[in-house]
């Protein structure tokens, strides 16, 4: 393991967490340096098994989805079911900045290891909890206790019923946007409550609800409906305030183009030869642009369809914003994403290559993220971790 560079090197947090809301939440925390233990119990993260698995099953015991989300971190196997596993989750817990977990409503307090209890071993210590709906300490909502996904956040949050083809019923997102959004919210909530905390001394609980997070992402949704009683559709690959903002057709693939603004779109008519359409009554203005929307974006592919997707971003890249629409292949072959540490290879557990990892987008020039471990192995560190806390725990009691 590298040293810890970033600005949370001297932040310690107890992750409790499964599956890809909150250890997307704690990776984060990680690649900014802090030292995030992952506290599995004896089965391990239910992710751990999720593919794409290695070859090498016996040396590594987690596939692509575990080893993305959990990079960084340190695990240390207990079953804070029992009482010797509680126990020793208390002693660390007096050495850490946070606790974050994202068990249903009432798990952890049936558990022993409520926020109320936690308070009273450390009352500077942050609690973080990732629910579907929130936590009762928060604000009650009737779907408490239901559980919930990706999906269901990206449903009810409003994500889905302003996305897909015109006309539709709504598509999901393809990435784990239910998921990954609230992980990254909670994960500014941490870094803010720990702040505040080493100001007053005194630590507090907080959580994301996914269904509000979607929320808060579609904050279009609720001022066009309050503000105008409009009750925002999908648009497929367009908007409906501006124009042109769309994904077009090439003859090998498709590219976005986006020329709302007057100079760019001057440029834009020049590169596709019709200039006449700067002072066109139909599309002189964005005003107008929107209003024939049909016409301009009719033109445009028209264009597009009849040229390469190479062809298109050599001729107004730079210019207009433009960019294609890349598949895992492209990225892969696109010198941005690993000049900018985007694509970073790391080493696996075990008769395995190295796999390539999205890296962290937030760049630092004085303490830089970065991945400077691989995910562990499940228990990997426990004996070091508790050792180092001072802690004597018989292997059968841990597990």
């Amino acid at each position: 393991m590298n040293a810890r560079t970033g600005p949370l090197s001297d932040v310690r947090v107890l992750d409790l967490t499964q599956a890809l809301a909150g250890p997307y939440c704690t990776m984060l925390l990680a690649d900014l340096g802090a030292d995030v233990i992952k506290i599995e119990p004896p089965a391990g993260d239910m992710s751990r098994s999720m593919g794409p698995l290695p070859v090498d099953r016996e040396g590594c015991d987690y596939g692509g989805y575990f080893a993305s989300v959990n990079r960084n971190k340190r695990s240390v196997v207990l079953d804070i079911k029992s009482d010797a596993g509680r126990d020793a989750f208390f002693k660390l817990a007096k050495t850490a900045d946070a606790v974050v977990e994202n068990a249903k409503t009432g798990v952890m307090d049936r558990a022993g290891i409520s926020y109320e209890r936690l308070r009273e071993i450390n009352p500077a210590l942050v609690y973080a909890a990732i629910r579907g709906f929130g936590d009762p300490r928060t604000g009650a909502s009737p779907y408490a206790n239901w559980p919930a996904f990706d999906i269901v956040a990206q449903s009810m949050g409003g994500l889905v019923a302003v996305t897909g083809p015109q006309g539709g019923g709504g598509y999901k997102a393809g990435p784990g946007v239910g998921d990954i959004y609230p992980g990254t919210l909670a994960a500014l909530g941490v870094v803010s409550a720990i702040h505040a905390a080493r100001r007053t001394g005194q630590g507090q609980f907080l959580d994301v609800a996914m269904y509000d997070a979607i929320l808060a992402l579609c904050e279009m949704v609720v001022y066009s409906y309050s503000g105008g009683g409009i009750v925002r559709e999908p648009t497929g690959n367009g908007t409906a305030v501006l124009c042109p903002f769309d994904i077009f057709p090439t003859c090998d693939g498709a590219v976005a183009i986006a020329a709302p603004g007057e100079n760019h779109w001057n440029i834009l008519c020049d590169a596709i030869g019709r200039p006449e359409l700067v002072t066109d009554d139909r599309t002189r203005n964005v005003n107008r642009r929107v209003a024939n929307a049909e016409f301009v974006r009719g033109i445009l592919s028209e264009w597009t369809k009849v040229h390469s997707t190479r062809e298109i971003v050599n001729a107004i890249g730079g210019k207009v914003p433009v960019g294609p629409v890349n598949s895992a292949k492209d990225i892969f072959e696109d010198p941005h994403p690993r000049a900018r540490g985007m694509l970073v290879e790391v080493e696996q557990p075990g008769d395995n290559p190295p796999i390539v990892l999205a890296g962290c987008p937030i760049k630092l020039t004085g303490t830089p993220s970065g991945i400077y471990a691989r995910a562990p192995r499940l228990g990997e560190h426990t004996d070091q971790v508790l050792a180092d806390a001072g802690i004597t725990i018989a292997r059968k009691e841990q597990s």
